[in-house]
């Protein structure tokens, strides 16, 4: 079953052919006094300090940028973005798209947590610079001579450029198949690979989520906290923008982590406006578990038009927790929205942004796991279902379920891999054209009306449901048991929810090869709010087993109770289902049975 249409505007000749980039000397003509981006500082006062850029100044800065860039690189040359999120970090981005030059967004060496991930894709992409500024300078040369990696020819500090660098500048023709940049993946499954992403992809992206969003009310606006180096953040904070002129505020990921509660103050700040936002499932979770009623008093999220849910399984736990925590605030029932991508896309596929609560459907889960998805038996009480979230209709592309083994289309209502073909698909990977082959060049054996390729193989499960995309899970992360698949996230929710001292949305469950079959084994993080001193572990143990046979039908091979923090997570906060299985079998993990043994 196939989704969705291809925009004319972004077909050959349409109005839409004009690459993003070149829109802000549009912007700074039209609006030249309009703010365009605002960054929002905690680290200089913890009420936030707002930095705000005009369409003129930020086309003068990336100007700027793009004349330094090219003083030390080629067209075509990288550059690695290693430096904090702020104003400069965004006008970086600008600068290289100006000149040619391959950006390749990442981050100061000093960020916790992803240091695998900047090794690999630094190396990866051999960037002729690095652009970072005198703060992370010390990090950067620490990180350069401490691992195997290229050095720069040269180190560009951000605010240092010159903007009367802008005046030397003269813009060149840009082409819709010229690089922009390269989009690391967060590799849930795999290492990660640089995804290279075209002027056109992010035109033609920027298109589809401004539509999808469907923003036809006056004065929007977009608030943020995502990470620049990742595809949402990114595209969001980037290109929309960038896409009809307006305004958008943003802050740094840390500042977020430290107080969720400023992403939901910067919302409310913004009366008479019609405010846009987007974030993964924990974040709506992380909001909701921490806000009080005084907090809540002081908010007013009515001008939030759609906040869009996405990066991970969206759990129906999160929806209603969130609507139920923020509904006093002036929280719309239809304001949730969620919604399904990836960085092979650019970003954005699908979202489900109608102005109406999101659509849950209970399904029968022995049914699903043999591919089918049936309306759960209202009789059995939800014990043998599985929720399912709408993740709503694609926008300007189109998007099949295609049983992977055969390349032919599954009708409605059966589970197969997502293809995605559209102008917003990327490529390839970065120098690695056997990969790209196997992700871009699906080609579906009995197209009909569709084009027969190229497809883009996106490796998750889903399936079509009265005219709604529904994911069901990574092809990779699916569980074989007897023949029968599982979804590691029914099996991770039957977990967290099994005993109090598992901390919720931190169990990774996967698969380890036995002799006969596959076999089950479930990471579970230790819950800090019940005490060490109160821990029974064989009774947390037992009350695991016991809930996922009951539940799903299987056994337990292995259980591991770990400490706090010990479930490996990729940039978007997704569980890295691989890598925490990786550290299983190489015994890595932080177990609680160590620490317990180690107090005595």
């Amino acid at each position: 079953m196939a989704l969705g249409s291809l925009l004319p505007e972004l077909q050959p000749g349409g109005a839409g052919r004009v690459p993003l980039i070149e829109r802000v000397a549009r912007w700074a003509r039209e609006k030249p006094d309009a703010p365009a981006w605002t960054f929002v500082d905690y680290s200089l006062d913890p009420s936030g300090v707002k930095i705000t850029l005009t369409w003129a100044e930020a086309a003068r800065r990336a100007r700027a940028m793009a004349a330094r860039l090219r003083q030390v690189a080629e067209p075509g040359d990288r550059a690695a973005l290693l430096l904090p999120q702020t104003l400069d970090y965004m006008m970086t981005m600008l600068g290289a798209m100006h000149a040619h030059v391959v950006a390749v967004p990442l981050f100061s060496p000093d960020l916790p947590g992803h240091a695998d991930r900047l090794i690999g894709a630094y190396a990866d992409s051999e960037p002729a610079v690095v652009v970072t500024c005198r703060g992370s300078l010390p990090h950067v040369e620490k990180f350069l001579a401490d691992h195997d990696v290229p050095r720069p020819r040269e180190i560009v500090f951000a605010e240092e450029v010159d903007p009367a660098l802008a005046d030397t500048w003269t813009d060149e023709p840009i082409g819709f198949d010229d690089l922009a940049y390269l989009q690391y993946t967060s590799g849930s499954t795999r290492r990660p690979a640089g995804v290279e992403i075209t002027h056109g992809n992010v035109t033609a992206n920027a298109t589809q989520l401004w539509a999808g969003w469907a923003p036809d009310r006056p004065t929007p606006e977009l608030v943020s906290w995502l990470p620049l180096f990742h595809d949402m953040g990114l595209i969001a904070a980037m290109a929309l923008p960038l896409y009809d002129g307006d305004h958008v505020i943003y802050t740094d990921p840390v500042s977020f982590v430290m107080n969720p509660l400023r992403w939901l103050e910067l919302i409310s700040e913004r009366p008479g406006r019609n405010v846009y936002t987007a974030g993964p499932n924990f974040a709506y979770e992380y909001a909701a578990s921490v806000v009080t009623p005084d907090k809540l008093a002081e908010l007013d999220l009515s001008g939030l038009v759609t906040c869009l849910n996405g990066a991970e399984p969206i759990r129906t736990s999160t929806l209603e927790t969130f609507a139920e925590a923020f509904a006093p605030a002036g929280l719309r029932p239809g304001a949730q929205a969620p919604g399904y991508g990836l960085a092979e896309a650019t970003v954005f596929v699908s979202a489900a942004a109608d102005d109406a609560p999101p659509k849950v459907i209970e399904v029968d889960r022995d049914a699903l796991t043999q591919g089918r998805v049936v309306p759960a038996d209202p009789a059995a009480g939800g014990e043998r279902a599985s929720a399912l979230v709408s993740c709503g209709r694609p926008v300007g592309q189109l998007v099949a379920i295609v049983d992977p083994e055969t390349r032919t289309e599954r009708p409605d209502g059966e589970v197969g891999e997502i293809w995605v073909h559209g102008p917003n698909t990327a490529p390839g990977y970065w120098r690695n054209s056997e990969r790209s082959q196997d992700t871009f060049g699906g080609e579906l054996a009995e197209p009909g009306d569709l084009p027969a390729g190229p497809w883009m193989r996106t490796g998750d499960y889903g399936v079509v449901h009265e005219g709604e995309l529904y994911v069901t899970g990574r092809i990779k992360d699916l569980i074989i048991v007897d023949g029968r698949n599982h979804y590691p996230q029914d099996i991770e929710v039957t977990t967290q929810e099994a005993h109090p001292a598992i901390r919720p949305d931190h169990v990774a469950a996967f698969a380890v090869q036995g002799e006969e079959t596959e076999l089950l084994v479930v990471v579970a993080e230790r819950n800090r709010r019940v005490p060490l001193a109160r821990l029974d572990l064989a009774e947390v143990e037992t009350a695991v087993r016991g809930a996922i046979n009951v539940e799903h039908e299987m056994s337990v091979h292995d259980f591991l109770l770990i400490e706090p923090g010990g479930v490996s997570r990729t940039s978007s906060g997704k569980i890295a289902r691989a890598a925490t299985r990786q550290r299983y079998l190489d015994g890595a993990l932080p177990t609680t049975r160590a620490r317990l043994d180690a107090r005595g």
